[in-house]
C-alpha cells in the first residue's frame, strides 16, 4: 500500500475541536461549526491526510430567532460546539451541546448519505463523548474542570436513573483553561479519558490522558503532548485517536493559527505499558507518513472558486464549501446555474452590518489566499450595500451602495476598544459608472500572525489594510463572506457570479 507522507497542519483551514473515527476503510472527522449553516460538518479520508465533505448533519437546528438573526438576535460565538462522533452496531451518532439554547442533540443516522435523524438528550454536556461499552451500558463523559461520566438511559434520551455518575479527572486549581474537550475510548479492556488543558503558568494548549481498569477505578495519568510544531508556542490539543486497518494509530488534535482560525494537526501515537505516546518526548516528529486504504483517490477540495453553473444535492444546491453565516432565509436567495449566479434580496432591514440574512461564507486558507467575485448591483434599492467582506468579530468589506439614484463604492472596518466593537473607517470612491459588473477582490495574508486583509475594487486598493484577529466574541476563524444588507427598505437585490478562488 502507498504510504503518504504528513505535512501539518493537515488541513489549513478553521475546523477546530476534531474528533475522529474509522468505519471499515474510510476514516470521518467531525468538526465545530457553531453559527454556520449548514452545520455539523462531517469530512471523509483514505489517509488520515487528504479529507474531503462527506456531509452537514443539519440543514436547520431549533430555527430560534437567534438562530436565524431576527429581532436583533443572533448566535455568534455559540451553536454547537465540540460533537462527538461514534459508529456503533451500524449506525452513525452524533452528539453535541448548542450553547445558545442549552440542549444536547443527538443525531443518527445509518449512513452519510442519508438524511439524520434529530432527538435530545436531556441536560447539558459541554465538550462530550459519547461511548458504548461491551456490556451494551452507554455512557457521556464531559465538563470542563470536572470531567464526568454519566450513565444515559438505554434510549439515550437522558441520565439512566441509579445509574453510573461520578467524577473522574478534576482540575480546580488551574487558573487557565482547566481540563475540558473529553475523548473516551476502552482499547483493550482498558478506559482512556483525553483531554485538553493550558498549562497553569503559560497559555499553552496541552494534550493530557488518563486511564483506569473500570469506571469506578481511579483515573491516572497527565499530560502526553506539550507541542508547537514550531508555530509561535501555540500548543496543539483536543481531538480523537484512531487506528488503521494495519494497527497503527494516530491522534488528530488541532493548534491556534491567529485569525484564519483553528487547524488539524496529526500526530503519531503509540503505546508503552497500556499508555498512550505521542511521538518522542511529548513532541511531534517533523516527519512521518502514513498508510492510504484507496490509491489514487481524487479528493473534492473543501474550498474552492464557483461559477454557480454547478447544483448539487445540498441545501438549494450550493457547493459544499459554502456555509451561510446563520439560518438562511429560503425567500432571500436564489440561484440561477444557466447565467451562473446566486441573488440574494434583502427581506429585512437591518442596522447592523452583522445582522445582515444570508451571507454566503467560506473558510480562508493558511498561510494566504485571495478571492474574487464579480457583482450585479443594478436591481439595489436605497442604502443597501452589496459585496464581499471578511466575516470575523472585527470585520472589515468592501461593497457598492445606492445613494440618491447614484452608486458608490464604500469600505467598512470594525475594531475592538475597551472589549466593544467600534465602528466605522467609511471610505467612498469615485461614483461607479456601470453597476451592472464590478469586481471586488480580497487579500487575506495569516503568514508568521501577520493576519491583515486588503480589499481592492477593480485592482484599486480601498482603505488601509484590515487587521483581523481570533476573538472569543465569535470564536471562528476569518471567511470570505457575499453579502447583501438592507440598511433602509427591503426587496434591493444583488447577483454574485464568478467568485475566483486564488491561492
Amino acid at each position: 500500500m502507498t504510504r503518504n507522507t504528513v505535512n501539518n497542519p493537515i488541513i489549513p483551514l478553521d475546523y477546530p475541536d476534531p474528533d475522529v473515527i474509522r468505519v471499515g476503510d474510510t476514516y470521518y472527522m467531525v468538526s465545530t461549526t457553531m453559527y454556520f449553516f449548514p452545520g455539523c460538518e462531517i469530512l471523509r479520508s483514505y489517509d488520515l491526510v487528504n479529507w474531503e465533505h462527506a456531509c452537514y448533519v443539519y440543514d436547520q437546528l431549533d430555527s430560534t430567532k437567534a438562530q436565524r438573526l431576527e429581532e436583533g438576535e443572533n448566535i455568534y460565538g455559540k451553536g454547537m460546539w465540540a460533537a462527538s462522533l461514534r459508529y456503533h452496531k451500524g449506525q452513525f451518532y452524533v452528539v453535541f451541546a448548542a450553547n445558545d439554547t442549552q440542549k444536547t442533540y443527538l443525531f443518527t443516522t445509518k449512513s452519510t448519505d442519508e438524511k439524520w435523524v434529530k432527538s435530545e438528550i436531556k441536560g447539558f454536556y459541554h465538550d462530550s463523548s459519547l461511548f458504548f461499552d461491551d456490556d451494551g451500558k452507554v455512557y457521556i463523559v464531559y465538563g470542563n474542570r470536572r470531567i464526568w461520566l454519566t450513565e444515559l438511559a438505554e434510549d439515550l434520551s437522558g441520565p439512566k436513573e441509579n445509574g453510573l455518575n461520578r467524577i473522574i479527572v478534576s482540575e480546580d486549581d488551574n487558573p487557565s483553561l482547566a481540563y475540558e474537550g473529553a475523548h473516551f475510548y476502552k482499547i483493550e479492556g482498558q478506559y482512556y479519558v483525553l483531554l485538553i488543558h493550558s498549562l497553569p503558568d503559560q497559555w499553552k494548549r496541552t494534550q493530557a490522558c488518563y486511564t483506569s481498569d473500570s469506571l469506578t477505578g481511579l483515573f491516572v495519568g497527565g499530560d502526553i503532548l506539550n507541542d508547537d510544531i514550531g508555530y509561535y508556542d501555540q500548543g496543539v490539543a483536543q481531538g480523537g485517536i484512531v487506528d488503521t486497518p494495519e494497527g497503527e494509530w494516530y491522534a488528530i488534535l488541532f493548534q491556534d493559527r491567529g485569525a484564519v482560525g483553528r487547524v488539524p494537526v496529526l500526530a503519531p501515537l503509540s503505546w508503552k505499558d497500556k499508555y498512550p505516546v505521542i511521538g518522542e518526548n511529548k513532541k511531534i516528529p517533523a516527519k512521518f507518513s502514513v498508510t492510504s486504504t484507496k490509491e489514487n483517490y481524487m479528493y473534492t477540495p473543501l474550498f474552492g472558486s464557483d461559477d454557480f453553473k454547478t447544483k448539487t444535492p445540498l441545501l438549494h444546491g450550493l457547493q459544499s464549501f459554502w456555509q451561510f453565516n446563520h439560518e438562511p432565509h429560503l425567500d432571500g436567495y436564489s440561484v440561477n446555474y444557466e447565467e451562473g449566479y446566486i441573488e440574494i434580496t434583502n427581506k429585512s432591514v437591518q442596522q447592523e452590518f452583522t445582522q445582515a440574512h444570508n451571507m454566503l461564507t467560506q473558510r480562508m486558507l493558511f498561510p494566504s489566499s485571495a478571492a474574487e467575485v464579480t457583482v450585479d448591483a443594478s436591481a439595489l434599492k436605497e442604502g443597501d450595500i452589496a459585496g464581499i467582506a471578511a466575516l470575523q468579530y472585527q470585520y472589515a468589506f468592501i461593497g457598492v451602495t445606492l445613494e440618491n439614484n447614484e452608486y458608490f463604492v464604500v469600505y467598512q472596518s470594525a475594531t475592538k476598544q475597551e472589549s466593544e466593537r467600534v465602528l466605522y473607517k467609511e471610505i467612498k470612491k469615485m461614483p461607479v459608472i456601470d453597476p451592472s459588473q464590478i469586481t471586488f477582490k480580497v487579500e487575506a495574508n495569516f503568514k508568521d500572525q501577520i493576519d491583515t486583509i486588503r480589499f481592492f475594487y477593480e485592482d484599486i486598493q480601498i482603505g488601509s489594510p484590515h487587521h483581523v484577529t481570533f476573538d472569543i466574541e465569535y470564536f471562528t476563524g476569518c471567511r470570505y463572506a457575499l453579502f447583501n444588507w438592507a440598511t433602509k427598505e427591503i426587496n434591493g437585490s444583488a447577483r454574485f457570479s464568478q467568485f475566483d478562488y486564488l491561492q
